[in-house]
């Protein structure tokens, strides 16, 4: 069947065609001397730059878990209530201090206390810890683990933009954990400084699909590079506000803030995405179809304040893959695939379901040329029977054409996109 294990290897084969792109979020599948601060003024300021931004995390999703409590900062209406007088920075200090000397007993003098914290990971069952590590004698370089019930879950693959290789690391300056592309798992971001340039490094985050794939997280250093530079304001809250995230309590407004949130964050990418709006199933509001013609899609959806992934980058093109088609309005998407030149073809149908997921609802297997031995393979000694034999299969049951017909919609259009960036926003605004 199609399903998640298809999605996964059609994944896998985008990431065979496109290279690294943006993504890099395969693996297969299936397959930090601390920056310390000197003064109590500057401490100051780099805890009242934490405090906006785990406000806006606060208000923006239950995923993010930068909470004051695991950072042992101050009640922020306390500290209006004292200004910012040097009492209040040196209080900061020492609060900063105590944690520090609290994480670095707990995980051993490496360890950044003040960016340590107890996090809830969609991936994870219970609390994670987030451990960061400064660079030390036998690890030259910045590093940072998950840790739950003293075992290393996993260590997040360091990233430093090519120029500044040579340059040392001096911060770690924020952290936020949040799903950053709308695919329902938890996506960690991070803004560190080396020598003098500060950068942001994302990784999005990927749960265990059954048993043949562990979860994990991938940098995507491509859209990292574009929002260090492209993104005025390098703190949490500007790069979500440059990226047109404006969830507030977690949800969106309408779907028309949705998808241009999400066009946004895959236009940074820079692989020449292209949009479009389209109803695939029922209702009023449209899906997002986004990718790059001949090479991907992706599908998106938005119910009740919140925006789905229905499809992440299936690849089509090559390897016998001909795209994905949609009746509209009908919930019905089709979808052919073939093996040895056309021998053998897949058709897939597919619908939405009421989980905002996308099922298989049938998948025929079309076997065009006389299989004697019944083997699946088309051998040598059959090549002189294609095209002239044919028959049709599904669940390993050979199928009706009455049968096929109750799947199929009739009609079909392309899945892709037809309107850059600018265009789709502008046809947002335009839409009730």
């Amino acid at each position: 069947m199609f399903g998640k294990y298809s999605a996964a290897c059609i994944i896998l084969a985008a990431g065979l065609l496109l290279g690294s792109g943006c993504s890099q979020a395969s693996k297969g599948r299936k397959e930090l001397e601390t920056g310390t601060k000197e003064t109590a003024e500057e401490i100051s300021e780099i805890r009242d730059e934490n405090e906006t931004e785990n406000e806006y995390n606060r208000q923006e999703s239950s995923l993010e878990n930068h909470t004051q409590k695991e950072q042992g900062e101050a009640d922020p209406k306390e500290d209006e209530r004292d200004g910012d007088d040097s009492g209040s920075a040196m209080s900061s200090l020492t609060q900063e201090n105590g944690k520090t000397e609290e994480m670095r007993a707990k995980f051993g003098q490496a360890c950044i206390g003040d960016q340590t914290f107890q996090a809830e990971l969609s991936q994870y069952d219970g609390t994670v810890w987030f451990v960061p590590f400064a660079p030390e004698q036998g690890n030259p370089d910045f590093r940072i683990e998950l840790i739950q019930n003293g075992r290393v879950l996993e260590q997040l693959t360091p990233f430093v933009p090519e120029r500044l290789n040579k340059e040392p690391f001096v911060s770690l300056d924020a952290v936020s954990f949040y799903d950053i592309n709308f695919d329902g798992n938890t996506d960690i971001l991070l803004i560190e400084t080396y020598g003098n340039t500060t950068f942001a490094a994302v990784y999005y985050g990927f749960d265990r699909d059954g048993e043949d794939y562990e979860r994990y997280f991938a940098l995507q250093e491509q859209l990292s590079e574009q929002i260090s530079s492209q993104t005025g304001e390098l703190s949490v809250p500007g790069i979500r506000k440059a990226l047109g995230d404006t969830r507030k309590n977690g949800t969106f407004s309408s779907y028309q803030e949705a998808y241009e949130a999400v066009s946004r964050l895959l236009d940074a990418c820079g692989e020449g995405v292209t949009y479009d709006l389209l109803y695939v199933d029922e209702d009023e509001v449209p899906e997002l179809a986004a990718g790059v013609d001949g090479y991907y899609v992706s599908l998106y959806t938005y119910s009740e304040g919140n925006v789905y992934m229905l499809m992440d980058k299936w690849p089509y093109g090559a390897m016998g893959n001909a795209g994905y088609e949609y009746a509209p309005k009908k919930n019905n998407l089709r979808n052919y695939n073939s093996d040895y030149a056309g021998a053998i073809v897949y058709t897939t149908y597919m619908a939405v379901n009421k989980q905002h997921e996308l099922d298989t609802e049938a998948q025929i297997k079309t076997v065009n040329f006389d299989d004697a031995n019944q083997n699946g393979i088309l051998d040598e000694e059959e090549m002189g029977s294609v095209g002239y034999y044919g028959i049709s299969y599904l669940y390993g049951e050979q199928v009706s054409d009455e049968e096929w017909a109750s799947y199929d919609a009739g009609e079909y259009e392309m899945l892709q996109g037809t309107m850059s960036l600018e265009e789709l926003i502008k046809e947002l605004g335009m839409r009730p």
